[in-house]
């Protein structure tokens, strides 16, 4: 074989890139990992790996580095209510999360991968290389032609992968743009904001302010702007308004609102809606399948799981591979994703409507009675949650949203694209 010739290029070395190069080499593929920086190196995230990113990772045998772990969560609403969302264990998922800079996260997924078997390049996936009508690889920037028989795209929100096989509808993808910064002060727990810059107009998106493992705070604000992917530089704009509300609610002090280090941002592509995620032998993985969760932006354990289920995938044989990975994505994330995906569109570009929401349950005494489904269905936890109440309004929302938006656009749109198990989900209710 061909130094230059793989069974699978994998294009970009964060979690998704990661996991499907180490589960390919652990298969005994050999397998091409490129990205276009030289690690370690830094993300724009929020820095929480949820519950099934974790299990994931145990299931995996991988051990990350020093961590801090987290539990219950705080929805802070637009009139300063409060609401506690717990932690609770699941069947299939541990009781809580774990706060790690992508610094060193995705650091050691890479060299987990590259112990496994997995061969590094560094450089940008330059100029596609075709071979009969279909891709095949890339020449990198720094003149590396990398050619393998499957093609993995985990190269973030504007993958090149994905435009260069035709699989991105930019005028359907649900974009959204986050901007993040460390602030200098402890912080107990994860906060979510749901934040009005002015009474009864919400801000298109939500804010957080997350414990950093090194005893800091990861403090950042998203916004979703649909298709206008002009509209993302609302949140790195209003970063400074949002510190400043912080402290108005007593979550942020005076002295440590001055950012530690640089802002960082990045796009987001949520929901799945205008990507498809798989075409002959060209797979795409978390955010470049537009696998961000359309309501809270966790993307990590969604990347990571499409990660290995690609790879499983391409692990099956070469036929069929790119049906047996749609197959398993809409396994994994429908009806849920359509749901989310549709609330989205609906709610981004209306203001008054986020903020009744957000002041509904965060009134006094409805947060309290949903708090627990609240965080089943928000996290989308509900495939292996315990039996109880909180399962119940979880799976009550679920059926109430797969009827609410079975007729939308955005519904026709999974029809067409997870074909099989779009229908199969439609015929059993």
């Amino acid at each position: 074989m061909s130094p230059s010739r793989f069974d699978a290029l994998v294009v970009g070395a964060g979690p998704a890139g990661s996991i499907a190069s180490l589960v390919l080499a652990r298969g005994g593929a050999r397998v091409a990992l490129l990205d276009k920086a030289t690690f370690p190196r830094d993300k724009a995230c929020g820095d929480l790996v949820g519950p099934r990113g974790l299990q994931l990772l145990a299931d995996l045998g991988i051990t990350v580095p020093s961590s801090l772990d987290v539990g219950d969560m705080v929805v802070v609403g637009p009139t300063g209510r409060r609401v506690m969302l717990p932690s609770f264990e699941g069947r299939t998922y541990p009781d809580h999360a774990t706060a790690i800079t992508r610094t060193a996260f995705d650091a050691a997924l890479r060299e987990a991968a590259i112990n496994a078997g997995a061969v590094p390049f560094e450089g940008r996936a330059h100029e596609p290389l075709g071979e009969d009508g279909g891709l095949v690889g890339f020449r990198t920037d720094r003149g590396d032609a990398l050619r393998a028989d499957f093609v993995i795209g985990a190269d973030g929100a504007t993958s090149q992968v994905a435009d260069a096989s035709g699989l991105v509808d930019g005028t359907r993808v649900l974009w959204g743009f986050a901007v993040r910064t460390y602030l200098d002060q402890p912080v107990d727990r994860p906060v979510i904001v749901i934040w009005e810059r002015s009474r009864w107009r919400a801000f298109p998106g939500y804010g957080w302010i997350f414990p950093g493992p090194d005893g800091g705070a990861n403090v950042g604000i998203g916004i979703g702007t649909r298709a206008d992917r002009r509209a993302g530089a609302g949140a790195v704009r209003a970063l400074p308004d949002f510190l400043e509300h912080l402290h108005r609610l007593g979550l942020v002090d005076a002295v440590h609102r001055r950012p530690v280090g640089r802002h960082l941002g990045g796009w987001l592509k949520m929901g799945m809606v205008g990507t498809s995620p798989a075409r002959g032998r060209v797979l795409l993985v978390g955010d470049a399948a537009g696998l961000v969760n359309p309501l809270q932006g966790e993307g990590i354990a969604h990347a990571m799981g499409s990660g290995r289920a690609a790879a499983a995938a391409v692990l099956g044989g070469a036929d069929r591979a790119s049906e047996r990975y749609r197959r398993a994505l809409a396994s994994a994330h429908l009806p849920y994703q359509r749901i989310t995906a549709a609330a989205h569109a609906a709610l981004v570009d209306r203001p008054r409507a986020v903020a009744a929401l957000g002041r509904l349950l965060t009134a006094p005494g409805v947060g309290k009675a949903v708090a627990g489904g609240w965080t089943i269905f928000w996290n989308e936890l509900l495939e292996g949650a315990p039996p109880g109440s909180a399962r119940a309004i979880a799976s009550a929302s679920s059926l109430l949203g797969n009827m609410g938006t079975s007729r939308t656009a955005i519904s026709r749109w999974f029809v067409t694209n997870l074909p099989e198990e779009s229908q199969r989900r439609e015929a059993g209710g």
